[in-house]
């Protein structure tokens, strides 16, 4: 969007955008805000660019919060790898392009706003929306607006922070909690040799957990690291084993 708009345009961007992001300005001079960039600023004090560096302050916040929250088992180090790719220029960007912030940036002469928004544009858009939602509402109503979003993103990292591994998971919660290593026990198999079953239970010290079933030695360790770290989080296990 080119900065030489109408007033009426202009307030019809910004509802437009308001509706697309779920949010209501009280302040509508900080949508305005959060949406100029440099080039089509008077001044670089007036672009985005200074809530930008706040946006992505606020971001990191919300993201360490809930994660420190949803998820104990994690230790710092964790945490740091799911934070950064959360947090990262390219997931942003996405976020914004899902948003379609692109299309009510307003731009300098020198842009052309008929093509596509470039992604670092996109990624500063997303961190200065973040901050004028912050400025309006407060840290209640950003966090509302980044979890909306970004909840599942943060979910499916910090699966993926550990490969799925749960054995893994599970030897960092009983090192850190009973200090000890979990040992697994094959306790049953059953079916024709081409097509076995086997169940396994974790062990920390002399304490059992709940078994489960894999189609292999390797998944049914996994089921059980599973079920030990829900027994220890005091939830139900996952996975019967009869």
């Amino acid at each position: 969007m080119q900065q030489e708009v109408s007033s009426s345009l202009e307030t019809e961007i910004l509802e437009e955008c308001q509706r697309s992001i779920g949010y209501q300005f009280r302040q509508p001079e900080l949508l305005r805000g959060a949406l100029t960039h440099a080039s089509g600023a008077n001044t670089r004090l007036a672009s985005n660019e200074r809530m930008e560096f706040l946006g992505d302050s606020v971001l990191g916040l919300v993201c360490c919060e809930y994660l420190y929250q949803h998820y104990p088992e994690f230790q710092e180090g964790d945490m740091t790898k799911v934070k950064s790719v959360v947090v990262s220029r390219r997931t942003c960007a996405r976020m914004s392009r899902a948003l379609h912030l692109g299309d009510y940036l307003f731009l300098g002469k020198g842009m052309n706003s008929h093509v596509d928004v470039p992604a670092s544009l996109q990624a500063d858009v997303f961190e200065s929306m973040v901050a004028a939602i912050y400025l309006d509402g407060g840290l209640e109503a950003a966090k509302t607006f980044i979890l909306r979003y970004l909840a599942p993103e943060i979910e499916h990292v910090a699966e993926g922070a550990h490969g799925g591994n749960h054995k893994s998971l599970l030897q960092q919660v009983a090192q850190r909690e009973f200090g000890a290593t979990p040992q697994y026990h094959l306790l049953d198999e059953k079916g024709p040799d081409h097509s076995k079953c086997f169940k396994v239970a974790a062990f920390i010290g002399r304490q059992p957990y709940a078994a489960a079933w894999g189609r292999n030695k390797k998944e049914a360790e996994q089921k059980a690291a599973m079920n030990a770290i829900a027994q220890i989080n005091g939830e139900p296990v996952p996975f019967e084993a009869d």
